[in-house]
């Protein structure tokens, strides 16, 4: 069975070597080598195959982050799993965003080491519990402020009517005829058309209203 070579990488030795006589029990894992730093865990890459780095996220020289998107790109047959401390959003979505194939906090136990390092292996991506909980939770914010977003975006018929003859080019007074309201009127229905969509200028209304079918070229 062909064995999945690891590289550790950590600042501190006592913590590479929990990981490594955790990881040295299974017979199909083998550690190939361990490293304090990015200059360290470089020289180990230039001579030796890897197929996983466990890495941390702090780290004295280079972040853990910027090592995995630096891997990404110069070693992208390895894949990387991130154990840390830092458990909150930012540098989960961080690491994911470097190309992070697992996360785990430092306090995770054997056998969920175990199952990601393998699942990793196979192609996989991994996640302890609770760093999926946070990213659910960061999910389900997301949806939901879009739906407060898109609430309060929506016009009215009198402002989708502003806005659709705006767009075709009609002025503040031509609308104000075809509509029988006053100038002012028309103006203020294009400010809160304005303020409702988030747009900066007229430009950006017509485009609106391009893009989302009010009106055809």
């Amino acid at each position: 069975m062909e064995k999945i070579k690891i590289i550790l990488v950590d600042d501190h030795s006592l913590v590479r070597d929990g990981i490594k006589s955790i990881l040295q029990t299974e017979e199909n894992i083998e550690i190939v080598g361990e490293a304090s730093n990015f200059d360290e865990l470089q020289v180990f890459l230039k001579n030796r195959k890897c197929d996983i780095v466990v890495l941390d996220i702090s780290l004295p020289d280079v972040s853990g982050i910027k090592i995995c998107s630096i891997l990404r790109e110069s070693h992208p047959d390895i894949k990387v799993l991130i154990l840390s401390m830092y458990i909150n959003e930012e540098f989960i979505f961080n690491a994911l965003q470097a190309g992070a194939k697992g996360y785990l906090p430092k306090n995770t136990n054997k056998k969920e080491l175990l199952a990601a390092v393998k699942a990793i292996f196979t192609g996989n991506e991994y996640f302890s519990t609770e760093i999926s909980e946070i990213i659910l939770k960061s999910y389900v914010n997301k949806v939901q402020n879009k739906k407060d977003v898109n609430t309060s975006e929506e016009l009215s018929k009198r402002e989708k009517e502003v806005l659709i003859l705006f767009a075709e080019g009609s002025s503040n007074s031509e609308i104000s005829d075809k509509l029988f309201i006053s100038v002012r009127t028309v103006e203020s229905h294009k400010n809160h058309i304005m303020q409702k969509l988030q747009l900066k200028n007229t430009v950006d209304l017509i485009k609106y209203a391009i893009k989302n079918k009010y009106v055809d070229l």
